[in-house]
């Protein structure tokens, strides 16, 4: 039988950037550890749009890998990735509902999102639905955490979170799971994948459902004490071929669908059945192409669709869709020093359904280019992007980074960045509260840092200062979108991750500061405290780890008057290796069953426990 070992829950890159760090170190994170000289680590694409080694990065950057992806059981990718450095999220209810991600306290519609290389999301409610998109498709998901409009253009004020489908390699493998838990639920998900020298292929299926529970809080305006269920159906694949050695074609797909029920918010709507249909699709197809040893081409055509009906009590209430066709080309160019980018893209956003806007499509092209290399013991990178929005015109953003390798265990960084984000349709044209004059979003953000490993351990913090001007904001009579509010977000991340007495730990500290800049006041639903750690180690035999997740108080309003309380959760999960291929797994979440509001109002799951079986042909 193989023999089970801890698996590491977090890969990350982060920073510090002032000479207490032994001082906030030694507070934090009173361990001692010893080793030699780390390894590269695992190559990261989203920071630099080129395939650079984490320990390479002049960003913070976290990355999640399969084998951490199925240690969550049947967690959302929300509720992954809020058990993230600088990461929370918020929920309007259970599975399938409203949900919300905020990097470093900035707003979901500030935050990009991508499927390999695709952008997603609604350009009328301007997020990704991240409730919709299936932990079971996923491969790998990299995070990137502070501004990155100068390679990915609007909207990337907090960050970027990219997701990448599962692939193929190697001889042919099936691959199947099942399980089932609290509330009636229950997943079951199999596929096939491999591949050659010349072909890889991948092919995957999934069905979840659950009960779930009632989506307003007892006592709550609109409370309804039935359940409210989910059900998603979801599919990937992905195909390529290697005509020739430096030469690759391919295509990706990722396809959701499903309902999901919730409660109104009045009493008058309170026995009303309210479902949301939703379906998400990306897909592209690209060329890859080394024409050269210094010179290698991909060119990628893709199209996101992000679709919303609106059901009550069985009749259609209100669609939503919005269309996203997308065309890159991208140069990947080796220089006697250093590696240049130079890329061209093209958007065209189409929005339709039940709603009339003034204007319901717009072309975004765009112009990138960068650079990044070594000196010595120096590091720099460097990149522009100019976006031509056909709203509201040009808009030029731009970053700059240099890092130091103080010592072989040892390095630091400094970086400024600009950003923005553009007015969505709603913003613009919905009928009755729009403003077709309102601008974009501005923001500005210095951050710097400092970060030690060796062999595989790691102790790093980052501090950010993000300015962010021109927000819109609903206000005056009739309530309309103007640029009238700034914020300020600033903040500590400190992390550690290491194993300690065939223990692996990995744990992080953020002290943020997402404030009002006018008011003083915190933002809606983010907290200023957040600490969170995860253990796991084998236990005879068995992979048994334990996670600990502490919030600080928010608040569900602008003007501060509706706390949300702090809170803790506790979660578990095991895994042991049967052999022949076979996992069994379990995962209870919230074991102490804490009551706790994401959302002014709205449920969240008490203790909940999933158990399942798990196959991966050999």
């Amino acid at each position: 039988m193989k023999k089970t070992t801890p698996i590491r829950t977090t890969t990350q890159v982060v920073t510090f950037s002032t000479t207490t760090l032994a001082l906030a170190m030694a507070a934090v994170f009173p361990v001692s550890v010893q080793a030699a000289t780390a390894e590269l680590g695992p190559v990261v694409v989203t920071s630099t749009r080129q395939e650079t080694p984490i320990n390479q990065q002049l960003s913070d950057v976290t990355v999640l890998d399969r084998e951490q992806i199925e240690q969550a059981g049947q967690s959302s990718l929300a509720e992954l990735l809020g058990r993230q450095a600088g990461v929370e999220f918020t929920a309007n209810g259970g599975p399938g509902t409203n949900t919300s991600v905020f990097i470093r306290g900035a707003d979901s519609r500030q935050t990009v999102v991508l499927v390999d290389g695709v952008r997603i999301g609604s350009a009328t409610s301007a997020s990704a639905n991240f409730a919709r998109l299936p932990l079971s498709q996923i491969e790998r998901i990299e995070i990137l955490r502070g501004p990155a409009s100068s390679l990915y253009g609007a909207d990337a004020i907090g960050g970027v979170i990219q997701i990448f489908t599962r692939k193929g390699s190697g001889a042919p493998r099936v691959n199947a799971s099942a399980g089932y838990g609290t509330y009636g639920t229950y997943e079951v998900n199999a596929g096939v994948q491999g591949g050659t020298d010349m072909i890889s292929y991948n092919v995957q299926a999934g069905h979840y459902k659950t009960n779930g529970f009632s989506s307003r809080k007892q006592g709550a305006p609109g409370y309804n004490p039935d359940n409210d269920g989910y059900r998603n159906d979801n599919a990937s694949a992905s195909f390529s071929v290697r005509p020739a050695a430096g030469h690759e074609l391919g295509v990706n797909l990722l396809y959701s669908t499903g309902p999901s029920q919730y409660d109104g918010t009045t009493a008058a709507t309170a026995r009303r059945d309210y479902v949301t249909d939703q379906d998400q699709i990306s897909y592209s197809a690209y060329s890859r192409d080394k024409f050269t040893d210094s010179w290698t081409s991909t060119v990628r055509v893709g199209k996101a669709i992000d679709d919303s009906t609106v059901r009550e009590n069985g009749i259609p209430t209100s669609v939503f869709r919005t269309e996203q066709n997308q065309l890159q080309w991208q140069n990947d160019i080796k220089l006697g020093f250093g590696q240049a980018l130079l890329a061209v893209e093209e958007l065209k956003q189409n929005v339709s359904g039940t709603t009339t806007y003034a204007v319901n499509e717009r072309t975004i092209r765009s112009y990138i280019i960068g650079w990044n290399g070594s000196i010595d013991s120096h590091r720099l990178q460097l990149s522009g992007r100019s976006d031509d929005n056909s709203q509201f015109g040009r808009h030029n953003t731009g970053n700059a980074a240099y890092g130091y390798q103080f010592t072989s265990e040892l390095r630091g960084r400094v970086a400024y960045g600009t950003a923005f984000r553009a007015p969505s349709f709603n913003d613009l044209y919905y009928p009755g509260s729009s403003n077709p004059n309102v601008q974009p979003e501005e923001a500005r953000n210095r951050e710097a840092g400092l970060i030690w490993e060796k062999a595989g351990q790691q102790v790093g913090a980052t501090y950010y200062d993000n300015d962010v001007t021109n927000m819109i904001v609903y206000s005056g009579s009739p309530s309309i979108p103007r640029n009238v509010n700034q914020a300020n977000l600033k903040g500590w991340t400190f992390t550690y991750g290491g194993t300690i007495a065939s223990t692996r730990i990995d744990t992080s500290l953020d002290l943020s500061e997402p404030k009002d800049a006018i008011t003083g006041k915190q933002l809606q639903r983010r907290a200023e405290q957040q600490f969170k750690v995860s253990a796991s180690r084998d236990i005879f035999g068995w992979l048994s780890g334990i996670e600990f997740q502490a919030v600080g108080r928010r608040y569900d309003d602008a003007a501060n008057l509706n706390a949300l309380g702090g809170y803790s959760l506790t979660n578990l999960f095991v895994e042991k290796n049967l052999g022949s291929g076979l996992t069994l797994f379990a995962r209870a979440n919230n074991i102490f069953d804490r009551e706790y509001e994401l959302a002014r109002y709205y449920g969240t799951p008490g203790a909940n426990i999933f158990v399942g079986l798990r196959y991966q042909d050999k």
